[in-house]
């Protein structure tokens, strides 16, 4: 069971070992950005998003910048273009 103790001024003083081991984890401004980045967390792919995907594929851009600017995750597109026989360039 969780405990905390307050101070005379509402805040958090102490917590319990495990609250307090995992306080420093996650900064809230990542956690915000977390939450943001998986909103849309397996949904299936449009076809305007494939034919998205098909553009800017064929005009050459690595897959983190395909990534960026489609909001999906490098890995989903990687999969997608696999199982549509999309090549995606390799910039190194």
């Amino acid at each position: 069971m969780a405990w905390r103790r307050i101070c005379m001024f509402g805040r958090v003083v102490a917590t319990s070992a495990i609250e307090r081991r995992n306080a420093g984890d996650v900064p809230a401004e990542q956690e915000k950005i977390v939450t943001d980045r998986f909103e849309r967390h397996r949904q299936p792919w449009t076809s305007e998003e494939l034919q998205k995907l098909k553009l800017l594929a064929g005009k050459g851009m690595a897959l983190k910048a395909i990534s960026k600017a489609m909001t999906r995750s490098e890995e989903s597109i990687k999969d997608r273009a696999k199982l549509d026989g999309i090549r995606i360039a390799k910039l190194r």
